[in-house]
Order: structure tokens, then sequence, then C-alpha cells
């Protein structure tokens, strides 16, 4: 099925079961601890042997050697496989690190051995035994600051430039002219990279931790020089990814190489450490700012300047890409500096470019807001647009930013706000309100499912798309709940195996929109299907109540095939017209409340609420379940999330969660959120957006920006720590 033109009425949007807040149908499975994860699935192979991984430890240069004599005499070894046993694997265009093979280093903790024994201890102790010999390559930088003063004569290419920035910014009667930075961040998943990975005649199996199965199989076919029919990967559950597990990790490959050496099944899970190291983490920003505008508050120059770390061949973390679409301004000026550096990996991370681009943005609008001594919430509602500021011939499809901004603004008493910073207090605590905007994309990728009527009149519905905690399996069996007419406890959902038809997976907030697509358009197929056999016109069937309705008669699912179980399969596809008449997105709007110790600057958030535009909701539990969860990121990205860079050897020293300290729900008394009421007929047929990714966008900001009401205190370097507030805190009496 192509999608080639705005949705219009159609079988979806009963609103029966679609649409409806729903429990979760994985619930139980999680709740009782039965969901089968990759590193527990103890029963998909037999002789499971462990594999542990050693990492480099220098961040750039060569292997001089090896010895593993030591580790391959441990008790319980049954093979040493280290990087120098084999070429460089070639990888996929979605990685930017290479994963395993050869002398060359890139990064610490690249993968460069593993060990597997028969147990996890064992291989562990005797990882520990192995000694390499390096050639470090002094020449390696790892400061950004560093670096961007040593380039910032470069000649750059603008992303954006419309308009005269500078003479606009020369001219403009109020200016800013601010630098933010924001550090790199780590995932922190609760559930680590994990694989188990097992050979048959000439064939990978690998059961895995994966975001995007379709990728990864392709990822895997390239490394080992396989068909990609002779690759499958399997990922029904996956515990928390946020864009860690989007690619081909070191995990896969490890369990691979291993598995193929010893001729068993081999487990490997990459260590807290190498998650931080080797896996991925949001790159490092470092971005200037400057706004213009009139006397009245409209914005009439805007440029932003980001720069940020990336090994090379990568893009790093592009801080001005929600500037170029989200506030009005005639003349603009947007550039993304990427600076090869050689820290590990920077990679997508949820809301890559809009989280960290939105804590400094952000910011920015609260301050022009006090400059102009303009009510931060009005200032916003005042340079709102319609059309892409890029483009003024293209408009939004949908776009309720200002009523994000009116309604937040009224639920949370945003008129009790202090007016002047630090006038709030209650016993020893400074109290402040702070807002801020929320922009993220609305992308889709084409998505595929299959579905079957089975003769009890039950559903049965198998797509490659994954659940990383966000609701997939609910909210594709209310799909084709809603599109055949049954209940919800009559649809089974197979999710994450590569055998069924691919699908969007779980990333760039394309997840939900995309697949539920897919699976409209299967079930869409299954109903013409059901039309043939009753020689009917499809536009004439209605489905409901286990029964097919046509004219005069009804006819039980449980009669339709004749005893036979009916498959359908399809796919959707998006056709340009999205993109080229169009510019779709999500909006939203934070609004926070904190409290600042007067004596220490200790931070405590004390209420959040976000109010999201995001077309139809599919279920308004799991949905907000994604956004209070992306919320708790932000106030971690805002207050404690530092990935602390060791600039003399290129790695992150806080690569535990016992120092890269992350938030919880517990930790903030009360979070609200509310869906506007909307469908947007460009995105999909079922009219839906994500949200998941909406979520953390300018929640940061949000929490920085109350900071400042309570204290008075502008913080422009992320994280917002006591040790930046104390010197501008009340003296204590």
């Amino acid at each position: 099925m192509r999608f080639d033109k705005p949705a219009g009425d159609n079988a979806a949007d009963r609103g029966t079961v679609l649409g409806r807040p729903l429990p979760r149908i994985d619930g139980p499975l999680k709740t009782t601890g039965t969901a089968p994860y990759a590193y527990e699935r103890h029963d998909v192979a037999s002789g499971q042997l462990v594999g542990y991984p050693v990492g480099a430890a220098i961040a750039k240069g060569r292997i001089r050697s090896m010895d593993t004599r030591a580790a391959e005499a441990a008790p319980g070894v049954v093979a040493v496989i280290t990087t120098l046993d084999m070429d460089r694997l070639p990888k996929a265009r979605m990685n930017v690190a290479y994963l395993f093979g050869g002398r060359d280093i890139q990064h610490y903790h690249q993968a460069i051995a593993v060990v597997v024994a028969d147990t996890f201890e064992r291989a562990r102790a005797a990882a520990a035994l192995i000694r390499t010999d390096y050639d470090e390559d002094k020449s390696a930088s790892f400061d950004l600051a560093e670096q961007r003063r040593a380039h910032q004569d470069d000649e750059v290419e603008p992303m954006a430039r419309v308009g005269d920035f500078e003479r606009a910014f020369a001219e403009a009667p109020v200016k800013l002219d601010q630098t933010y930075t924001t550090p790199g961040q780590s995932h922190a998943q609760m559930e680590p990279h994990a694989s188990i990975a097992e050979w048959k005649d000439g064939a990978l199996t690998l059961w895995s931790a994966n975001q995007m199965i379709e990728w990864s199989k392709q990822a895997l076919a390239k490394a080992f020089d396989l068909p990609a029919e002779k690759v499958r990967l399997d990922s029904p559950y996956i515990g928390g990814g946020f864009g860690a597990k989007l690619f081909l990790r070191a995990d896969a490959v490890l369990a691979a190489v291993a598995a193929r050496e010893t001729g068993r099944p081999v487990k490997v899970a990459l260590p807290r450490p190498l998650i931080a190291n080797n896996a991925t983490h949001r790159g490092l920003t470092i971005q200037r700012i400057r706004i213009g505008t009139d006397r009245d508050g409209r914005i009439t120059a805007i440029g932003h300047d980001n720069t940020s770390n990336t090994l090379p061949g990568g893009d790093g973390e592009n801080g001005a890409a929600p500037t170029r679409h989200f506030y009005a301004g005639a003349n603009r000026l947007l550039v993304h500096r990427p600076l090869e550096m050689h820290l590990p990996e920077s990679n997508a991370m949820r809301a890559p470019g809009e989280t960290a681009g939105l804590m400094a943005l952000e910011v920015a609008m609260d301050e022009m807001a006090g400059k102009l001594d303009m009510d931060p919430v009005a200032f916003r509602v005042l340079n709102d647009t319609q059309v892409d500021p890029d483009n003024p011939e293209r408009p939004f499809s949908e776009r309720h930013f200002v009523e994000c901004l009116e309604r937040g603004a009224e639920r949370f008493g945003w008129n009790e706000r202090n007016r002047e910073p630090g006038a709030r207090r209650e016993g020893q605590w400074l109290i402040g309100h702070g807002v801020a905007g929320a922009y993220r994309g609305a992308p889709v990728q084409a998505s595929g499912a299959r579905v079957r009527l089975k003769p009890d009149g039950t559903v049965r519905v198998d797509t490659d798309m994954t659940d990383i905690g966000t609701g997939s399996y609910t909210i594709i069996a209310q799909t084709a709940a809603e599109m055949l007419g049954v209940p919800l406890d009559a649809v089974d959902v197979g999710l994450g195996d590569s055998d069924a038809p691919a699908s969007a997976g779980s990333g760039g907030q394309w997840g939900a929109a995309s697949s539920t697509a897919g699976v409209y358009a299967a079930c869409v197929a299954l109903r013409n299907t059901i039309a043939e056999r009753l020689d009917a016109d499809p536009e004439d069937l209605s489905f409901a109540d286990g029964q097919v309705r046509h004219g005069d008669q009804r006819t039980p699912l449980t009669e339709v095939g004749g005893g036979e179980e009916l498959v359908a399969e399809d796919k959707i596809e998006f056709g340009d017209f999205r993109s080229k008449e169009y510019l779709l997105a999500t909006f939203g709007a934070h609004f926070v409340e904190v409290g600042v110790h007067a004596a220490t600057g200790e931070i405590r958030v004390r209420r959040m609420l976000a109010v999201c535009d995001a077309g139809r909701i599919l279920n308004p539990v799991t949905a907000r379940s994604q956004v209070i969860g992306a919320m708790t990121m932000g106030v971690g990205a805002a207050l404690m999330e530092e990935l602390a860079v060791d600039t003399r050897y290129g790695f992150f020293a806080n690569h535990d969660l016992a120092g890269y300290e992350v938030p919880v729900h517990a930790d903030i008394p009360e979070q609200e959120v509310i869906f506007l009421e909307g469908e947007d007929p460009y995105s999909t047929p079922l009219k839906a957006k994500g949200v998941g990714e909406l979520g953390i966008c300018g929640v940061s900001a949000a929490v920085a920006n109350a900071v400042h009401n309570a204290t008075g205190v502008r913080v422009c370097d992320y994280p917002v720590t006591l040790d930046k507030l104390l010197d501008g805190l009340p003296e204590v009496v």
C-alpha cells in the first residue's frame, strides 16, 4: 500500500479499541519477570558458552602484540579470540567505528578480544590475564573546547542560510549573543547490550537486544559475508535502548565470532564500562546562539552555530537542527561543525539534535525574553510560525505549539510565577518556575506486517517491529483489533523476529506511527481477501463484534475461511508528498517548578507538566509512560548527567551507574501530561505521529530556566550543579 495523499475517513477512525487508554498486553510478563530478554534466553540454544569482552586501553594507535597464554590456560576457558586473529570486519553504513578485527585502535575500549569459557566468572577472570602491548598515537585530541579554538576559522558550509543574518543581527535593537555547552551523555538503559549467537549449516542466528531488526540483519550479513537470508535476528523484548541499540554493536559481533570459532552457541553482554566507552554516547556540544529582535520582541535574526565531537566519518550531535524549523525569523544562519576526535563513538541518543539543541535554544529564548522584559510564554507565542522558516511556501501539516503553551500556562498556574528571579521563598527554599518549547520532526519509515485470521476467529500479527519498553505490542494489537472488529484479547502479536516482514523498528520517533500503518496495510489486504471470499465489495464491509457485515448479512469471522487460515501481508510505503508539500513535526511545552536550597544550592524538581501536540494518540497510557520517562531523562540531563572526559587518555571516567548518576521517577513528586486532541491526515493512514522523543525535547531547558527564576543565577554550561550556583545565592543569615 502506498500512502500518497492525505488520509480520509477509514476503518481505523472508529476508535472502539484504537486510541483507548488500555493497559499494556505485555505488562504481566514484565512485572513477573518472565519476559525473555536476550541474555536470559537459556532455552533457545543448548550448550551455551559465555564470552567476556576485552576493550582497548588506549584511544588511538595500534596493537603491537597480545599475550593470551595465561588466559588460554585458565580454568574453564574454551577459546581466546583476539582482534589480531582476523582482518577488520566490514562495517555497515550506520556504524561510525569498526567493531572488531585488525590492529588499529580508533577509540578507548574498542573491542580487542573475547574470552570464551564455561561460566561468566571464569571468562571474566581469564580476560584479565591478557597482556597487550600498544603503539599509542599521542597526537589525538580529546578536548572539544581546544579543538573548537583550533578550528574556529575553518570555512563551514551552513546547513541553512536565509536572508542576510549578519546585517539583520547588527541592526537589531535588542540582541543576545551567548554560548552554551552540553556534555556527553550515556543512554544508561537498564538492559546492557547482549547477544546469543549460534551457527548451523552456515547460517547465523542471533538472539539479541536490538531496536532495528532489518538494519542489523543486513549489517550482520555484510560483516560476515553472508546472504541476508542466512541471517536471523530475534529481539522480542528489549530492556531500553534510547538509540544505543539502533545499530549493530560489539556484543553481537563478538558473540557471532566466538560461536563460529567454538562451534557452540555463545552469549556476550557488554559490562557497564564498555557500554559507556565501547558503545555510543550523545556527543558533546558547544553552541553559540545569536538572536536579534525588534523592540516588540519579533525575531528578525537568528543564528545557531553548533560544534560537536565525532570519530572520523561521523556527524556528532547537531544541536542546530531544531532551530531550523522551530521559530519565525526572516534572517537565519545555522551551522553544524562536527570535529573529528578520538573519543568513543558519538551517535543517536533519544531525540538526537533536538535534545541538546533545545537545551541551548530554549534557554536563549528565556534570556531574550528577559532582555525584552516580556513574559517567556508570550515571547514564544509571538514568534510562532505556521510555515517552514526555510521555505515559507511550505506549511506545517499541523502545528498547535501556541495551544500547547497557552493550555500549559493555564493548567500550571504560570501567572503565579516569580516576576523577578529570586523573589519567592519558602523557608530555606527558593522557588522558581520555568518553561520551554519542544520540537521534534515526525519522520516515517516503510513498514510491513503479516496478519493471519485463524479458524477460531483469533488474529495473529507478525512484524519485525521491536518493543523497547514503548508499548509496541499493545498499539499493534489495538490496530489489528480495530481493523478486524475483534476484542484486544483475540489478537496475538509477534515482534522482533527478522523472519517476519520488515518494519520500521524503534527509533527516530517513527516506530509507532510507521509500524501501526504497516499493520493497517496488512489488515486492509486481509479485509480484501475476506471480501473476495464473500463475493462482496471491500468498501461495503464493516467489521465489529467478531463478525463481518455486508448488506443485511452478518458472517462470523470463524466461518469466513471455511475452516482454513486466511493470511495477508503488505507494507506501507510513504509518498514524497509529505515532505515536498508539507513540513511534518510534533510540538510541546514543558513547565517545571523547582526548589533550590538557599544555603547549599541543592535543587529539587517539585512538579512538571508537559503538553504535547502529536496527532492522534494511539494509546494514552503507553504514550504517557513514554513522555514521563522522557521528562525524567530530561531532568537528568539538566541536573546531573555528564560523561566526564579524561582529556589526557580519551575516555569517559565515570563509566558505570555509580559514577554516572541518573534520576528516577521517585525524584519528582508530580508529573502531568496533556495530549492535545488532534489528527494529522498527512502523517499516516492512522493520522498519528510519534511522541516518545518529543517528551525529552526542551525539558532540560525548562529546568534550567526554573533554576534561574528561583535564584537569579543563569547557568549556561550543563549540567546545572550546585557548585555553579553557590556564588550567586543570597547570603545566609
